[in-house]
């Protein structure tokens, strides 16, 4: 039976956005073939698109049923989410038998790496098109399981995810049409005939590729390594994290449906669903099957898989200290509404966070006269209070804690140094069980090795430290310090002095850190642009890899080569 999606009809559809992909990653112009507005979907959306009210039922309609993803070495069912909003997701999920699954896996790559770059590619397109068809769907699925506010889920979850995933795309594709397809090589031999071989070069993908996905952003920090690891000839077994198992589930769904369309084993992309208590990542990663990993999440698990699983190639993004340096600005109002927004978004819960506020003891020269250091922590405090203030407006921003663990880190922040801003619980209207809460302000003494050594490590969620420091020279200083020892993905800063922006330059250059400077619109420091910004740098210790680059999907395959006489 021919494929429903045939290469001609892949083609057709998804050539041109591969083209602008293609584009976008050279130019890093703004560029996103997904819409972030809710209304772009259903009647008048792209064709296929669920709107709202569809998107929602499609989502209600999941609950309380089994996901059968018709996968071989099932052995049994498991789940057991439990939003953060308060209600029980009641999906069951296919348990996996790896010594059934993977050589099911691995059988089915034959025929994918005889695809092609291309037709892969198209393929992987097609994939994402049908999950931007259902992003009203997987919106819910991604705030029920992370806790992000529904607009967040939508859009971070939705097309700035799908974004990533094509990014990842466009860079696999790039890197296996780097060298020719085929070559006809003739070497002279002076008055003899010449030597000449007919050469074909080969992308051959590692082997399967492992994604152990996270609680906060599954797809966001999903997409690009299973799409990466997918275009470049690997099959992925994505590994949810058990707390939020239904968006990456969804997502195997629809890419074993494509692929079975487009006339290829489904088995190229599976679920590996854990029952409670399992750790099957631990013994996954270790198998000799897995050649890719692809994680987010502590530091602690990362290093043991960099350090353990040394058949695979490892790919992880960790924990690191974000830092911002406040030096003196032209637009104090504007900084001060930039910062209060970036350490509110999603309650603190990303990677991308900032965490240390350093700020000269002496104070800051600013557009509005000179600032104390207290004048510029009680004016922070200030601006993330009025910011908050409505109920309403905070439960958009702030989201839920996404588990207990925040929680009890925020609790225990009080204890950390003198409080600038105490966390209050906000009421949510439709949710009464979730646990919304506003982020705290901690000062802290950057001079007083104990006082502020609190700093010095992540404390993930809603938490943030103002640290005292004697000057914008010794904020340099603990910045370096920070990055190298404990990695930063994202550094701020804001300055009016040239020679202050070459000295924070030279360290991020140095510490291989990505930098901001001076924002004060509707940019933040905590949000990256796909086909554009690089996200992490794989250059200190918070990130092994950045999304996306060339190093990110290079070493997914190998170019296998064959000589024959000609």
């Amino acid at each position: 039976m021919a494929a429903e999606l045939s290469p001609e009809k892949l083609s057709e559809t998804h050539r041109p956005t591969l083209d602008q992909a293609l584009d976008a990653i050279r130019t890093r112009a703004y560029w996103s073939p997904h819409p972030e507005h809710p209304k772009a979907y259903g009647e008048g959306g792209p064709a296929g698109s669920l709107g709202a009210a569809e998107g929602k039922a499609a989502f209600d309609a999941v609950l309380n049923t089994r996901l059968d993803l018709g996968q071989p070495g099932t052995d049994g069912w498991t789940g057991g989410e439990v939003s953060p909003y308060g209600p029980k997701l009641g999906v069951e999920y296919p348990h996996a038998d790896p010594d059934v699954l993977l050589p099911a896996m691995i059988a089915a790559m034959g025929g994918w790496r005889a695809a092609g770059p291309e037709t892969r590619a198209l393929v992987c397109l097609e994939i994402l098109a049908r999950i931007s068809a259902r992003t009203h769907e997987l919106a819910h699925a991604v705030m029920h399981t992370s806790g992000q506010a529904f607009v967040m889920a939508f859009q971070a979850g939705g097309p700035h995810a799908q974004d990533r995933g094509l990014e990842a795309v466009a860079y696999a594709y790039a890197e296996q049409t780097r060298t020719p397809h085929t070559a006809d090589w003739s070497k002279p031999q002076g008055k003899r005939d010449p030597l000449r071989l007919h050469k074909t070069y080969h992308a051959v993908g590692r082997g399967v590729s492992l994604l152990i996905g996270c609680n906060t952003f599954p797809t966001w920090n999903g997409y690009p390594g299973l799409f990466a690891s997918l275009a470049t000839g690997n099959p992925v077994l994505v590994k949810p994290h058990p707390r939020a198992v239904l968006p990456l589930a969804l997502t195997v769904q629809l890419a074993r449906e494509v692929l079975a369309e487009a006339g290829f084993d489904p088995n190229l992309v599976a679920l590996a669903a854990e029952r409670p208590g399992e750790g099957i990542a631990k013994t996954l990663a270790l198998r000799p099957e897995i050649k890719i990993i692809d994680y987010t999440g502590s530091t602690a698990f990362g290093d043991w898989l960099e350090a353990n699983a040394r058949q695979a190639q490892v790919y992880t993004e960790k924990a690191g200290v974000n830092t911002i340096v406040i030096d003196s600005t032209d637009d104090y109002r504007g900084m001060l509404s930039n910062l209060a927004f970036s350490l509110s978004l999603y309650s603190g819960q990303m990677c991308t966070t900032p965490q240390n506020l350093l700020i000269p003891r002496d104070g800051v020269p600013t557009d509005t006269g000179h600032k104390t250091y207290e004048d510029v922590v009680t004016d922070i405090a200030g601006a993330m209070t009025g910011l908050l203030d409505d109920d309403a407006r905070a439960n958009g921003l702030l989201g839920a804690l996404v588990n207990p663990d925040v929680r009890a880190r925020l609790d225990q922040a009080a204890g950390l140094g003198e409080v600038a801003l105490p966390s209050r619980q906000v009421a949510h209207p439709d949710f009464p069980e979730a646990v919304v809460r506003t982020p705290v302000l901690i000062k802290l003494d950057g001079t007083d090795p104990d006082g502020g050594s609190a700093c010095l490590s992540e404390c993930f969620g809603p938490v943030s430290f103002a640290v005292a420091v004697e000057s914008t020279t010794a904020a340099l200083d603990l910045l370096r310090r920070t990055i190298r020892e404990q990695g930063a993905m994202t550094v701020g800063a804001y300055t009016t002095s040239p020679e202050v922006e070459r000295a924070v330059e030279d360290v991020c250059f140095d510490e291989s850190a990505q930098l901001s400077l001076n924002l004060t619109g509707g940019v933040y420091v905590n949000q990256t642009a796909a086909f554009s910004d690089f996200h992490g740098s794989g250059g200190n210790p918070a990130a092994n890899a950045a999304l996306c680059d060339g190093a990110f999907v290079s070493n997914r395959f190998r170019v296998v080569e064959v000589r024959r006489q000609a």
